[in-house]
């Protein structure tokens, strides 16, 4: 297996990943994926193996994609920055959209998501956004992006200003060994190739940092923005994540409007972190008011207004709108979509300045079904 070589997995290991079926396939064989034979993605952490790698072969040779590693969450800023950095700690602005990793594979740039698919729009969008220039000169680095903007298959957001979809950088790596570039490595290369990339708030000092995270965090809640990603300056220790009190009831809010197609812990995990920051803020009782009633609304207005779309015969769904170059890759990302498992319901295509817009329903069929049955006096 092509895999194993390229991995240098002993024949247990080669053995063990065949039977806990671990490698699925990573694309769908097309034409616009021209310079890939064979790619395969581990479907989950395999020993030090990233959930999300892949292998592919290529027409150069195998190449392997570093699944990008997990951030580990922080619910308290002061005890938790003192422990786990030494010195300095980077905040850098942890942007609202959906993680992907771009490389060059043979003559072209390829998207792959957080669990290892090769994505076709996403692909589309980067060779059209994202010059070659960086990958002439680091072919064996990937670019971490994170994709946001009004135009996302997953994560679609209004906050940025972004009318169709862009692309951040928060790391560069290696592309085989996931072995990232320093913050200030990162920005200058970024600069110097035209990329985004997230912004940086500051570098404090680890005594005091966690006063100007609370401040920074303070700020992206009112603006809307989800969070912060605490680093290393030197990426030689792993990095942490907080989120906003305004992004933990964003994503209830979501979550509860589909609640039966999200699992508990998602839910839980969000309403553990409110608790968390509230008594490390030490709230004044109004401050405190106002979380209980973010929190509130967010768990059942959205799931109220499933509820009556149900009554009214509807499907829960959420509503898509996509832009394409053209009609073959938005043909080709909704056979992708049905390789993921996602049911959708395709409203309209039209022609628009030259592109292709797809209006597509993502049907959520469970917490449908879930509502149904309960309206019709099934006990839960």
């Amino acid at each position: 297996m092509f895999v194993s070589e390229a991995l240098g997995l002993s024949r247990h290991a080669s053995k063990t990943l065949e039977e806990k079926n671990i490698l699925r396939e990573a694309f769908i064989p097309h034409p616009f994926f021209s310079d890939i034979i064979e790619a395969l993605r581990f479907e989950r952490k395999f020993g030090e193996i990233e959930e999300g790698t892949v292998v592919a072969k290529t027409i150069n040779g195998v190449r392997i994609v570093r699944g990008f590693p997990k951030i580990r969450r922080a619910l308290t800023l002061y005890p938790s920055i003192r422990k786990h950095f030494e010195r300095e700690v980077a905040v850098e602005e942890k942007m609202n959209g959906y993680n992907v990793r771009i490389a060059r594979m043979g003559k072209n740039l390829y998207a792959f998501t957080r669990r290892g698919y090769i994505c076709p729009y996403t692909t589309e969008r980067a060779r059209n956004l994202i010059g070659m220039d960086f990958f002439r000169d680091f072919p064996d680095h990937v670019l971490c992006c994170e994709a946001v903007g009004e135009e996302s298959p997953f994560v679609p957001k209004r906050i940025y200003g972004i009318e169709g979809l862009d692309f951040f950088v928060f790391d560069i790596r290696k592309i085989g060994t996931n072995e990232p570039v320093s913050v200030d490595r990162k920005i200058q290369m970024c600069e110097e190739y035209g990329l985004n990339h997230v912004p940086l708030l500051g570098i404090y000092g680890t005594r005091e940092a966690h006063e100007a995270v609370r401040e920074h965090i303070r700020k992206l809640g009112r603006d809307g923005r989800e969070g912060v990603v605490l680093k290393d300056p030197e990426m030689k220790i792993e990095p942490l994540k907080y989120t906003t009190s305004e992004t933990n009831a964003g994503d209830l809010r979501y979550a509860f409007r589909y609640f039966n197609d999200y699992g508990k812990d998602f839910m839980f995990s969000r309403i553990i972190r409110e608790g968390f920051q509230s008594f490390e803020f030490e709230e004044s009782q109004e401050e405190f008011r106002e979380r209980c009633l973010r929190l509130g609304r967010a768990i059942l207005e959205p799931m109220i207004e499933s509820i009556k779309e149900v009554r009214s015969g509807e499907w829960v769904s959420e509503k898509i709108r996509l832009k394409f170059h053209s009609i073959e890759v938005m043909e080709l990302f909704l056979r992708h979509l049905r390789k993921m498992g996602i049911d959708y319901r395709v409203k309209s295509v039209s022609k628009e300045n030259g592109g292709v817009v797809l209006h597509f329903e993502r049907i959520m069929r469970s917490t449908t079904d879930k509502i149904r049955s309960h309206l019709e006096g099934q006990p839960w």
